[in-house]
């Protein structure tokens, strides 16, 4: 069970990283995009970085 928890949060991380690696160029690039998106792109790496301290604690528990 704790198995199938940790392949679904990698598999949600590995997407959003995609996500995040495709847009947050896209946006900085595009002109006046990033006073638009900031406040997204911010919540998606904190949601990113929660991800990998979830990840991490439950990974723990296996031995």
């Amino acid at each position: 069970m704790i198995v199938l928890i940790i392949q679904l949060l990698i598999l949600i991380l590995v997407i959003l990283s995609t996500l995040l690696v495709i847009g947050i160029p896209v946006t900085l690039a595009s002109p006046g995009q990033w006073e638009k998106s900031k406040n997204l792109i911010y919540t998606s790496i904190g949601i990113w970085v929660g991800l990998i301290v979830i990840t991490t604690i439950i990974n723990s528990f296996i031995i």
